[in-house]
């Protein structure tokens, strides 16, 4: 599973290396065991608005079956927001291949590294409240804490954790195979005990490093926990009624959700990995939302009913990220800017987590949708046809 925890926050895009590992033997006595020939076919569309039955069939509700019928996925949802503010659901799949449960509509899931932007939200709010500065260094905040080989928090400037160019290693490409509960200083020394990928400011590489750092330094900042401040600076301001970050020791998922799964190899069994202890992600990946609340977030975000116009400006100042969010992808402060099909911007994040895998996102003239699918995609044509539902969504 730790193979499938590195995966889980890689970034949310693509040409990204994968190790993979064999289950611990204590958690595999947990997981029940799914063979793929338990997949059933897709469910009915689930949408809150039907089409009338002489309209064609509905595109993104094509592509969800396609995503459970072509690419093997237990289950696939869509929550599409269009400029009116109208909003449809949709669902594919089975919720439970063990009893054949529908998927439920808008249901929660582990949202993985869309929590980033909730965490750069926090730090730009502290910025325009002038108790943090974007190009002050680490140390100012955590003084003697980043030290390591080619590594200096008095070199490292907190925008350069958020936008993903100080250097720092990933820490969980190094993490061990226990599932238990990591503390967000566990996770940095074990990033710390390894190279500096390259020195800050010179390139751009993806790094959950950045963002275990950035919820560390808002802690010291504000003398709260970052859940805490998570919570009461976005999601109560915006009133997201479904998004959490799960406190310590908890594994479940609390509202109707669908399974999340994980296969050891393309051919092996699908194992249901739904609870799991998300404590290794913090920062870079801990929260649980559905698709409504993120394109509620997005589109908040984008309309700036959560930041003054500046440091909405330079969350939206971005550099290349091509290598891995994809052709014409550029990465801001925790914001990705990806060019749509139909012409424009879709700006977002996605995340992946053991069992689900997230994208969407929304553009300035009040489109939004996300798309989940319940297991993690590995292998190149998976991200592609995700991607493709996300495009039919937000240029229906």
């Amino acid at each position: 599973m730790r193979g499938q925890k590195r995966q889980g926050l890689r970034s949310p895009g693509r040409r990204q290396g994968t190790r993979r590992r064999v289950l611990t033997t204590a958690a595999a006595m947990a997981i029940a065991v799914m063979t793929p020939g338990t997949l059933a076919p897709p469910a009915s569309a689930s949408a809150s608005a039907p089409a009338p039955a002489s309209a064609r069939p509905d595109a993104v509700q094509q592509s969800l079956d396609a995503l459970v019928r072509d690419g093997g996925m237990p289950a696939a949802l869509a929550s599409v927001e269009d400029r009116n503010g109208h909003t449809r659901t949709y669902t594919a799949g089975v919720a439970d291949l063990a009893t054949g449960s529908k998927v439920p509509r808008d249901g929660q899931v582990r949202i993985g590294s869309n929590t980033k932007t909730f965490v750069a939200v926090v730090v730009l709010q502290l910025v325009a409240e002038r108790r943090m500065a974007l190009d002050a260094k680490v140390d100012t905040y955590l003084p003697g804490l980043v030290r390591g080989k080619g590594i200096d928090g008095r070199r490292i400037t907190v925008r350069q954790l958020l936008q993903q160019t100080s250097g720092l290693p990933n820490y969980s490409n190094y993490l061990g195979d226990d599932v238990r509960y990591y503390a967000p200083r566990e996770l940095l020394a074990t990033a710390l005990r390894h190279p500096a990928d390259f020195a800050p400011g010179t390139s751009w590489k993806y790094s959950n490093t950045n963002y275990v750092l950035a919820g560390l330094i808002v802690q010291k900042v504000t003398g709260r926990p970052l859940a805490e401040e998570i919570d009461r600076r976005v999601i109560k301001r915006i009133g997201l009624r479904h998004t959490y970050f799960p406190a310590p020791g908890d594994v479940t998922i609390r509202e109707p959700h669908p399974h999340g799964y994980y296969r050891e190899s393309a051919d092996g069994p699908l194992r249901d990995i739904t609870e799991i202890d998300p404590s290794w992600g913090w920062a870079a990946g801990q929260m649980i939302s559905t698709g409504s609340d993120l394109n509620r977030f997005f589109g908040a975000l984008l309309a700036g009913r959560l930041l003054p116009p500046a440091q909405l400006a330079r969350m939206r100042s971005t550099v290349p990220a091509e290598e891995t969010f994809g052709p014409g992808a550029r990465y801001g402060l925790g914001l990705v800017s990806r060019p749509l099909p139909c012409g424009g911007l879709s700006w977002g994040h996605g995340g992946s987590f053991p069992g689900y895998e997230t994208r969407g996102g929304a553009t300035d003239d009040g489109r939004a949708a996300n798309v989940t699918v319940t297991t993690q995609l590995t292998d190149e044509p998976g991200r592609r046809n995700l991607e493709h539902a996300v495009d039919t969504a937000l240029c229906r």
